[in-house]
């Protein structure tokens, strides 16, 4: 029987899991494989779960007839058993966490990891099984990724870049960190810094970050096309990745293919991620699970060599 792939659910919208399923439509079309959003289509070979469901009847009866299922976790929601939550969307993440567990645990014929730290993380809240696993990182076309561009660094001062999908009140936390990191590096070290937010970010976010530091030059660049992504990433001195506990961020994988260096917690998989000189992954100095204040630092002189230039960074503090 010729493949056909199912895709579940069917996703819209900005973030990782979205980046994902374009990337994979796009190569099932490379590779001539049809692909569907229908579970009841007769002629699914197999089943790529990528998010929560409700549609479990639906992937049960699927799994009866000899479809294959296959199910790719990043991490869960956590966030809403540390801080306060309203009832709802505290009801609706753990549903999702719940729904996520019931397939891995009672329907999939295979578990693909986004990352160690997931893997781990998943095995530690919902315990080991005998199902299948592989962990496999997010990867980006190196042919559109790649340090090789028309883009210039700026020479007149130093680019801290964040690419984000969303950052509201409650995620935003990542953004403070980099309000406090930009602030080190002016006037720590009397740099001329410039801090660019790429994604949707709240408005209350973002006046937020302007009353935290009025005198910092922040740029919003808001939701770009991600076709945009590898141009605004050569333009930039370092990435800091501003997620807490990230499974596999994209946009780390996309900065480094680029030859950015990677600012960053010891937190989720981003030690898997920046390794070989790729950045500086340091200690988070407190309990990230418990959502505590970081500890901060600035970052070293490896970190100011990018695409052969080097900015005057010279020394790290905290």
């Amino acid at each position: 029987m010729k493949p056909q792939i199912c895709l579940v659910p069917k996703l819209e919208g900005l973030g990782g899991m979205v980046s994902f399923q374009g990337k994979f439509i796009q190569g099932l079309k490379d590779r001539e494989i049809t692909y569907t959003f229908d579970i009841t289509d007769p002629k699914n070979t197999a089943i790529l779960v990528i998010g929560g469901t409700r549609h479990i009847l639906q992937l049960w009866r699927a799994k009866r007839r000899g479809v294959r299922i296959v199910q790719r976790l990043n991490g869960m929601n956590w966030m809403h058993k540390v801080e306060k939550t309203p009832l709802p969307a505290a009801f609706k993440a753990e549903l999702n966490n719940q729904t996520l567990a019931f397939i891995r645990h009672f329907l999939a014929n295979h578990i693909i990891y986004q990352s160690k730290f997931s893997r781990d993380w998943w095995q530690r809240e919902f315990g080991k099984n005998s199902t299948p696993v592989n962990v496999v990182y997010n990867g980006v076309d190196l042919l559109q990724y790649a340090p090789q561009g028309p883009e210039e660094l700026p020479k007149d001062h130093f680019r801290l870049l964040l690419v984000e999908g969303h950052l509201n009140l409650a995620n935003g936390r990542g953004l403070e960190t980099a309000v406090r990191l930009t602030q080190s590096l002016k006037h720590k070290h009397g740099l001329n810094v410039e801090m660019v937010v790429v994604g949707d970010v709240a408005d209350a976010l973002k006046a937020h970050a302007h009353s935290m530091a009025p005198d910092l030059w922040i740029t919003w660049r808001g939701i770009v096309p991600h076709a945009l992504i590898p141009s605004i990433d050569r333009t930039a001195h370092v990435l800091f990745s501003a997620d807490l506990n990230a499974a596999c961020p994209n946009s780390v994988i996309e900065a480094m293919a680029c030859g950015v260096p990677i600012a960053a917690y010891d937190t989720g998989a981003l030690k898997e991620l920046v390794q070989g000189g790729a950045g500086e992954v340091v200690p988070y100095g407190a309990d990230h699970w418990q959502l505590e204040t970081p500890r901060y630092s600035t970052p070293g002189k490896s970190l100011c060599q990018n695409n052969g230039k080097q900015h005057p960074l010279s020394a790290s503090s905290t």
